[in-house]
């Protein structure tokens, strides 16, 4: 039999050795926290608090240097390609169409035939109107003959003058008559010659909206087909009343703006022309007033009522200090920069913005050519906050994962590579 004196005792000495190796730990983990709060500046920051972990370790960061270069003032807007001539071509007589002489889609010049209506009909009527010409031209020819002795005959006493008055007064009736005849003459001709459907203006045909065979009239809406003026081509477009002063300025210095056109995905250039006018009057419902530009379209990239992306070049090769478009952040109090010293040590740095051009910002004010600016990895940034400069096109800084808040995980509160 066991001894109950003797497991008494190993009890007891299990929990004291339990107590004191819980002690030993805990001293221990107090001795670590205390030399890494000294490490970190003794009281100048808490190390379990977030901000003092961060401030504890570099941040991984991309940067670039303001340059001292030049920009462009380009204006971006929505535009819309527009036809500089658009015609419906339509029947100026009434009839049978005879026959179709274009294809669809076909590029035709001004004057080229393009249907004919049966011109039967229209060839009587001209047929008739000679025919009264010639009787009335006769008549004419046998008064100017009756005329002429008449007046032969007054000479010699043999006739009254009233005689004569009375056959002069019908010579000019009949002048009149040829008059009348010749004008019926011509518009028989013209009728017949509108049974000839003709071009009015170059440009390129849609699809036909009439066959052949069918009854046509001059008094249809619909017309034969539409064609459209693609050589040159316009693009309508709008700027903001708060752009407008500068293109203005440079339209009264006689100067020409050249506008660029991109596709709807801003990214492949499509034409490249100048800006041709500006319209008398602002759009009070939005703002806007509407702007044309001119481009020949020799390779007829551009078509009728296409969006395209427009970019008016107002101002180009401008001095500035220009610094990635990245590296502009938003607060409360405006526009600022993470500036890096040559510590490595960044800070807040407010700045006036200008010209947009492309990736670059011109800054009016608060950077200097030459100064380091942060473009990559300001999530974790803070007022005097240590920086550790990433170079390499292979190794972005990521963002930071969110913090633990425990002591003794450095690594993971630092931003990570790829």
């Amino acid at each position: 039999m066991s001894d109950p004196g003797s497991e008494s005792r190993k009890r007891h000495f299990s929990r004291k050795q339990l107590w004191t190796a819980l002690a030993v730990a805990a001293a221990l983990a107090a001795a670590a926290a205390y030399w890494h709060f000294k490490g970190n500046g003794g009281g100048a920051a808490n190390p379990f608090s977030p901000r003092g972990m961060m401030g504890a370790a570099s941040v991984p960061v991309r940067i670039a240097t303001a340059e001292q270069g030049t920009v462009d003032v380009v204006f971006k807007a929505i535009g819309t390609v527009t036809a500089y001539n658009t015609v419906t071509v339509r029947s100026r007589v009434d009839g049978e169409l005879q026959e179709i002489l274009f294809k669809d889609g076909q590029k035709v010049r001004q004057g080229d035939v393009l249907a004919r209506i049966d011109p039967r009909t229209y060839q009587v009527q001209l047929d008739q109107a000679l025919g009264q010409q010639r009787q009335n031209l006769a008549q004419l020819e046998n008064a100017r003959r009756d005329l002429q002795r008449y007046q032969l005959l007054f000479k010699q006493n043999s006739i009254a003058r009233q005689q004569v008055d009375a056959q002069a007064a019908l010579v000019k009736q009949y002048e009149g008559s040829q008059k009348s005849d010749q004008a019926a003459v011509d518009s028989a001709r013209l009728q017949l010659g509108f049974t000839e459907i003709t071009a009015p203006i170059s440009g390129r045909l849609g699809l036909r909206k009439v066959d052949q065979g069918n009854l046509i009239a001059s008094s249809s809406t619909d017309g034969l087909v539409v064609i459209t003026q693609t050589q040159p081509i316009s693009v309508v477009f709008t700027l903001p009343q708060a752009q407008l002063p500068e293109v203005l300025a440079q339209l009264a210095a006689g100067r020409t703006l050249p506008v660029d056109l991109y596709d709807s995905t801003d990214t492949r250039k499509l034409a490249t022309g100048e800006l041709e006018s500006v319209d008398n009057q602002i759009d009070v419902a939005t703002g806007t007033l509407k702007l044309k530009a001119r481009f020949s379209n020799e390779d007829e990239t551009l078509f009728p009522n296409q969006f395209v992306s427009v970019r008016l070049a107002v101002q180009t090769g401008l001095p500035a200090v220009t610094i990635p478009a990245t590296a502009v952040q938003q607060g409360s109090k405006g526009a600022f920069v993470y500036a890096v010293d040559e510590a490595d040590t960044v800070r807040i740095q407010p700045i006036v913005t200008g010209t947009v051009d492309g990736n670059k910002v011109a800054v009016a004010s608060g950077v200097q050519a030459g100064q380091r600016v942060v473009i990559e990895g300001v999530d974790r940034l803070r007022e005097g906050a240590s920086v550790e400069v990433v170079t390499g096109e292979s190794a972005p800084v990521r963002a930071a994962p969110p913090s633990s808040g425990r002591q003794g995980q450095g690594p993971r509160a630092r931003a990570s590579f790829r």
